[in-house]
């Protein structure tokens, strides 16, 4: 069955047990991130949706993310795991250092989220991606691609293959979690600017990407 993206205003209050009018407000203060349709209609992302209910401690069983992020370089690998389980507590995270391990993992997992890496030795980041978008069973996965050897060659064909994105390493921590689905203050204890991000990224990212 395929999962919605998108909820209405309706559909969220009933999720989270709520009126419609609170919900309108919450999007109005900037509590709950909202999309707007060419008809003035608000739509809140599914995933923005579950991080707004992990913040305040609440299971909405089914629409939960889970995010699989696939990178040869263990220790960036290992690093942004770090980040997400900091910035989005509760977040299912897996790990996947290869393209056939990444396919193992997606049967295994079934993540909403992959963060994949383009340049891997064997299966690379576009065949994979090529893989999950031909598979009626993992093409509704979402993909978030990252190189270390951006190329506007490279980034078009990612975005053919079915990534919704190609992040440049190194990246911000912001950008990261923006792209992902996740607010960049979900922890909002935590102020950093995005100097300090992108140093503390350009440390862990391995020259070969």
């Amino acid at each position: 069955m395929t999962r919605k993206e998108f909820l209405t205003p309706h559909e969220v209050a009933t999720l989270l047990m709520v009126s419609p009018v609170t919900v309108r407000q919450w999007a109005q203060k900037g509590l709950l991130a909202a999309q707007t349709t060419a008809g003035g209609h608000r739509r809140f992302a599914i995933e923005t949706v579950a991080a707004f209910a992990r913040e305040r401690g609440i299971d909405l069983p089914g629409i939960t993310a889970r995010l699989l992020i696939v990178d040869d370089n263990r220790q960036f690998n290992n690093f942004l795991a770090d980040l997400f389980t900091t910035e989005v507590p509760g977040l299912p995270i897996h790990q996947a250092f290869d393209g056939f391990e990444a396919g193992r993992a997606v049967a295994q997992h079934n993540p909403s989220v992959i963060l994949l890496d383009v340049m891997m030795p064997g299966v690379d980041g576009l065949e994979v991606c090529r893989s999950l978008k031909s598979d009626a069973t993992t093409q509704e996965i979402r993909v978030i691609a990252m190189t270390g050897h951006h190329s506007p060659e490279l980034e078009r064909k990612m975005l053919a293959a079915g990534a919704e994105v190609l992040l440049k390493k190194p990246f911000s921590a912001d950008e990261v979690l923006r792209e992902c689905g996740f607010p960049s203050n979900v922890n909002k204890g935590r102020q950093r600017s995005a100097a300090e991000e992108k140093t503390n990224l350009q440390q862990d990212v391995a020259e070969r990407g």
